[in-house]
């Protein structure tokens, strides 16, 4: 009786062992099974943007594909690049600057800069379209002659607005001049590109090299729509100085010194808005997933505290932004790295390969020794904007799209490392309604 209890309780043993033994292997196999569930999810994300990229590069070729065979068979689009002996006439092309004024006689300012670094008088005109018939600045504008060619906008009658934007009359205003000087510049005196400013703006030594250089690139990629001489977030902290030749693609349109073409303008034409253009600019529908190219250091510099947006951004932002101090030989380097095809690869390739910090960290200056390259990431809307906040970016959003941003990463420089604010993996694109 004795011996059959003693085997009964070993018996008993046993089979405690083998249980704890099962619970300890199932309970391994629940945590290496939701490994393996978050491995998959992470690969499935993986696969689909490497699917989306493909897509990506798919709906490129078949634009530039497209693009050839318009070159082919329009004889007036293959004028634009090419001469009657065959050679490239994209560097001998006329880029006029066309210069926006209304009533700042300090528009001296902003053309004193412009004579003093333009390289050459029949390449780079400079054609002043004056709104507002203000008497002071029209003579400040005549003192210069032939300097300049000065025009002046036919219509000043009042323009009508709805009651709820009645405060917003001047935006129409300038929507309407802008029309109408950029059909003086395309309709009628059928130049091929442009480069626009305004009246309150200074521009660097290499402002023409600038522009001249990069009018080849916006007219050889079909996926560029502008060029910018500005950087939203061109403040001393956020850039690197050091490296002012360094130009990025960005999926939002910046303004404030830029370049179009005569192609882009017989898009939007017939549809210019009656007022806010530039944000009418930035809608999907105009942008068309088109990009711009960008400096690293600002080309321009605005000193217009006083004017129609009263302000807005200047006293935190604008007035901050460095203007670029050391020339740069455009003409010497290779731009070709900005084509679509050649940039989102090697782009996609530095982001994925910087490691993902936290935003507190890289604020707390514990990378600069040790990284060259960061990755800080967003999940929302308020993310992207605490994010922001932390390190002086601009905060907000147009269609969707934030300041600089390309497919959907802003890129900076903080105390010695570069900074890509980027979305997680399963980011579908810019939305509207942020």
């Amino acid at each position: 009786m004795r011996r059959n209890a003693t085997i009964s309780f070993g018996f008993l043993c046993i089979c405690v062992w083998m249980i704890s033994l099962y619970s300890v292997w199932k309970k391994n196999a629940k945590h290496e099974f939701q490994d393996k569930i978050w491995e998959k999810l992470e690969l499935d994300e993986r696969i689909k943007q490497l699917e989306k990229n493909l897509n990506e590069q798919n709906r490129v070729e078949l634009n530039l594909i497209e693009q050839l065979e318009k070159l082919v068979g329009n004889t007036s689009v293959g004028q634009d690049v090419f001469s009657e002996k065959g050679e490239s006439t994209l560097q001998d092309v006329v880029l006029p600057v066309l210069l926006f004024s209304c009533n700042r006689p300090s528009v001296q300012r902003a053309i004193d800069l412009l004579v003093k670094y333009r390289p050459d008088k029949e390449k780079h005109p400079i054609i002043v379209s004056q709104d507002c018939g203000h008497a002071e600045t029209a003579e400040v504008l005549q003192r210069y002659k032939d300097e300049i060619i000065h025009i002046k906008h036919p219509d000043l009658s009042d323009v009508q607005v709805p009651m709820s934007e009645k405060n917003f009359k001047g935006y129409y205003k300038i929507s309407r001049h802008y029309k109408w000087g950029l059909s003086y510049i395309f309709n009628k005196e059928k130049y091929k590109a442009v480069i626009i400013v305004e009246d309150d703006l200074e521009v660097s030594r290499d402002f023409f090299s600038y522009f001249s250089s990069t009018y080849q690139i916006l007219a050889e990629d079909p996926t560029l729509w502008c060029v910018s001489a500005w950087n939203d977030n061109g403040k001393p902290g956020l850039i690197d100085a050091r490296n002012p030749d360094a130009l990025y693609r960005s999926d939002f349109f910046p303004g404030l010194g830029w370049m179009m073409t005569r192609t882009i303008w017989n898009e939007l034409d017939s549809k210019w808005p009656n007022s806010f253009w530039d944000d009418w600019m930035r809608l999907p529908n105009q942008r068309k997933e088109r990009a711009c190219i960008r400096p690293e250091v600002s080309r321009t510099k605005t000193f217009g505290k006083i004017g129609v947006s009263n302000g807005l951004f200047f006293e935190n932002h604008l007035k901050h932004i460095k203007l670029n101090e050391k020339t740069v030989a455009f003409g010497s380097l290779d731009l070709s790295y900005l084509l679509k095809e050649n940039y989102d690869r090697d782009f996609q390739d530095k982001v994925d390969s910087a490691p993902v910090v936290a935003p507190e960290h890289l604020r707390a200056n514990k990378y600069s020794n040790n990284k060259t390259s960061v990755r800080l990431l967003y999940r929302s809307k308020a993310d992207f904007i605490r994010i922001a906040r932390l390190f002086g970016l601009m905060t907000d959003f147009k269609s969707g799209v934030p300041r600089t941003a390309y497919k959907g990463i802003v890129t900076f420089y903080y105390n010695g490392v570069r900074a890509y604010l980027a979305p997680s993996y399963n980011w579908l694109g810019y939305d509207p309604s942020w």
